[in-house]
């Protein structure tokens, strides 16, 4: 036996307390280090409160498989002679069925049931609690209660605290009656709401109920080490944890591992389950003997505690802890349905808030946005916004660096288009999201971001940094010390309270400010849905007339050829026929008749060439370049040679995708325009090249045709690409139609591609072009 009647320790329990001591000063190198702490795998510590006993049997079989070492003590049989053997040595058989039965919901459901059990001629009353783990029944034996009253007495008092924790009109008024209520209920000296901020912040005092002598931690900061994460994790499977003596000696498994699996039993949902030696210090360096933590959830996540904590030691059996529990997530319950009715509450109005601000936006709905910047930040609140679509990010407010917009952009794209994303701690959210902390510096703290359309923009709200004045229980980041008697966690209380101010965070977003996002996200897609739809009614009318156009042009062209022809050959027949008859004043004016009929054939083929670019489909193909470069010379050659122009050409030129023909047509137009207005100087030279210019429409290939002739003044450059228009008369610089220019501009963007060009008068001109991807444009 490794404890007196009394439970006190004896020298083969001190002896294993020591170990343990000495191999967690090992593990941790003679100096304290809070991440021993954090990796303790406090569900596998092997031991129980020694106020009662464990088994853990094969459901099937009964066979004990592990027990705690004081099962002599408490059920009369020492622990290795249970193990191995039946549990109906120390359990009657009807309340092992029962047992069996009860714990059938489930693997992880407790359940409790009073029993009479232990060996020998006079067995005792015990509360048993029994759950299923690991395909055994776990077996919790806990001395009865000696007062039935006091249960009933204690379950009428929960009834009434119930009654008056649904009275609690808010948060606040929750917490704070909750906190009473307990006290009431269970006699703990104080009782504390803690909720933590974020998952694995730290914890504020935000309610308390304590008795005079104790000091008040109302307002206090706690570390987020205090309750490490695998704590928080077991808080929120078993949800009450109750330790009856900080001194108490733990009453150990045996076998410590488990001959089956070779593993530590998972005592997680163990109400007698001990706790960590770490803990118990902390509690002992406080000034506790006893205490009680209850779990507050809210959606299934660990939202805060209920803690108690008692001057001396204090036992709770299986049903009190049950009540307590009861209450805790009645609390949960009401805590929750009050906050979703302060949710429903600020959401009232946010219709028509977004509404008022939609209405003032135009058809060009990305800047109008930051037309109207102002009432669209009002509208959550913000000190300023990000507008991003397809790479072009444009804001107002804090700064928002290239690296910032890229980090968003990442998160815009994992969301849903009225997905919104919120921090009020950007750097901290982004570091945890494994992306680049460094980002934000300088920049807003908190971001509010909805996905306007996946992938391609988003819209955000930022806020500046809000320092925030916190009083700390102890000091954040020296939350350790060593001391003679080994004292490893520093006190935590009033008594030395450290202020601090946390900074790199916002004021938080409320529910209230992200449903505005998704509202405005929602009037935004209608709005930009209705213009799509006016666009492409549009374009279908803009569509028809141009066919219309395009058809009247070659019908109207090529009609009126025919009595062009007879108008020019009734002149030529005319003078002709007359003679010498004929004065010299007809004989002009009939050779005006034909020059201009001439003329006027020659304005008309151009209006049937300039129509059937609108008219046939585009067949494109890889062309090379060159080869179609070697294609226009053989057409523009000899306008090129009279003119006296060389072409200067790269020795290899890309691959383009073209439509061949139209290709031609491009180069053979651009090639004669050059040879138009080529310089009176002796190097006329005409340059066929190839440039990367800056992104947009078409692409950032471009084809340049380069000449030295006499330029283009700047206010006319715009003109020459209309139809029929001509910068000089009709027999200036070789004459022509109007048409050529023109022509090019419409292939061009037939193809998806642009047509620009750059000028200095009496220097030259250079005709820039691009074909754009195919699948770019109609055709």
């Amino acid at each position: 036996m490794n404890a007196d009647p009394d439970g006190a320790p004896t020298p083969a329990a001190d002896e294993w307390l020591s170990r343990r001591s000495r191999e967690a000063e090992q593990a941790v190198d003679a100096a304290f280090d809070l991440s021993a702490c954090v990796r303790e795998p406090i569900h596998l510590l092997g031991g129980v409160q020694s106020y009662g006993t464990l088994l853990a049997a094969e459901v099937a079989s009964g066979t004990v498989v592990t027990a705690a070492d004081n099962t002599a003590r408490l059920l009369g049989v020492e622990a290795r002679e249970l193990v191995g053997g039946p549990v109906l040595r120390v359990l009657g058989a009807p309340d092992w069925e029962e047992a069996v039965a009860l714990s059938a919901e489930g693997e992880g459901a407790v359940l409790s049931l009073p029993v009479t059990a232990g060996a020998g001629p006079s067995p005792r009353a015990f509360d048993l609690s029994v759950h299923r783990r690991d395909g055994l029944l776990v077996l919790e034996f806990e001395p009865g209660e000696a007062d039935p009253a006091a249960s009933r007495d204690f379950y009428q008092g929960v009834r009434r605290a119930l009654g008056r924790l649904r009275s609690a009109a808010s948060v606040a008024e929750c917490c704070a009656t909750a906190v009473r209520e307990m006290r009431a209920l269970t006699g703990f000296e104080r009782v504390v709401a803690y909720r933590f901020d974020g998952a694995d912040g730290p914890g504020e005092v935000v309610a308390e109920s304590v008795a005079d002598g104790w000091e008040p931690w109302l307002g206090l900061w706690f570390p987020a080490t205090d309750i490490p994460p695998q704590a928080r994790r077991l808080y929120e499977e078993n949800w009450i944890r109750v330790i009856g003596d900080v001194d108490d000696a733990t009453a150990r498994l045996v076998p410590e591992r488990r001959a089956d699996t070779g593993g530590v039993l998972d005592l997680s949902r163990a109400g007698l389950r001990t706790v960590s030696g770490f803990h118990l210090e902390y509690l002992r360096n406080i000034g506790v003997r006893s205490s009680m933590s209850v779990s507050v959830l809210r959606d299934g996540r660990l939202w805060g505690l209920i803690a108690c904590h008692g001057a001396d030691p204090k036992r709770l059996g299986p049903e009190v802890r049950s009540a307590c529990e009861l209450f805790g997530t009645a609390f949960s319950l009401h805590l929750t349905a009050l906050e979703e009715r302060d949710r429903a509450d600020s959401l009232v109005g946010v219709g028509g808030r977004a509404a008022s601000v939609a209405r003032l936006l135009g058809t060009d709905v990305y800047d109008s946005l930051l037309r109207h910047e102002a009432e669209v930040r009002e509208l959550a609140g913000a000190d300023g916004l990000v507008v991003a679509r397809d790479g072009q990010v444009r804001t107002t407010g804090p700064a928002v660096g290239a690296r910032l917009a890229g980090e968003l952009k990442r998160l815009a794209a994992g969301l849903a288009p009225g997905q919104v994303w919120a921090t009020d701690r950007l750097a901290e959210t982004l570091e945890a999201g494994g992306g680049d902390a460094s980002a934000a510096e300088g920049g807003p703290s908190g971001v509010l971001l909805i996905a306007l359309e996946r992938g391609r923009s988003y819209l955000a709200w930022t806020r500046v940094e809000r320092p925030e004045p916190r009083r700390w229980a102890a000091d954040p980041d020296r939350p350790v010390r060593v001391g003679p008697r080994g004292e490893r966690l520093t006190p935590r209380g009033s008594g030395a309270v450290f202020r601090s101010v946390t900074r790199g965070r916002s004021l938080p977003w409320q529910a209230r400010e992200e449903h505005t996002a998704v509202e405005l996200w929602r009037l935004l897609t209608g709005m930009v849905l209705r213009h799509a739809d006016e666009l492409s009614a549009l374009n279908e009318e803009l569509r028809v007339i141009n066919a219309d156009l395009d058809s009247f042009a070659h019908a109207a062209a090529h009609d009126l050829k025919e009595p062009l022809r007879g108008i020019s050959h009734a002149a030529e027949f005319l003078v002709e026929d007359a003679g010498a008859g004929l004065d010299a004043t007809s004989v002009r004016r009939l050779g005006t008749m034909r020059r201009l009929a001439g003329r006027m054939d020659d304005l008309l083929n151009s209006l049937l060439h300039y129509s059937r670019m609108g008219r046939g489909g585009l067949r494109r193909t890889r062309v090379e370049l060159d080869r179609a470069l070697d294609d226009a010379l053989e057409v523009a050659g000899p306008r090129l040679a009279d003119a006296g122009v060389r072409v200067l050409r790269p020795d290899r030129l890309p691959a383009v995708d073209a439509d061949p023909d139209r290709l031609d047509d491009v180069l053979v137009n651009l090639l004669v325009n050059a040879a138009k207005y080529a310089a009176d100087r002796p190097d006329r030279t005409v340059r066929v090249e190839v440039e990367e210019v800056a992104p947009g429409p078409g692409g950032g290939l471009a084809v340049v045709v380069r000449d030295n002739g006499i330029g283009i003044p700047p206010e006319r450059q715009e003109e020459v690409f209309g139809l029929f228009k001509r910068l000089h008369g009709p027999a200036e610089h070789s004459g022509g139609t109007g048409v050529g220019l023109a022509v090019v501009r419409r292939i061009v963007e037939r193809h998806g591609g642009r047509v620009w060009l750059t000028s200095t008068p009496g220097e030259g001109t250079a005709f820039y072009f691009t074909l754009g991807e195919p699948g770019a444009a109609g055709g």
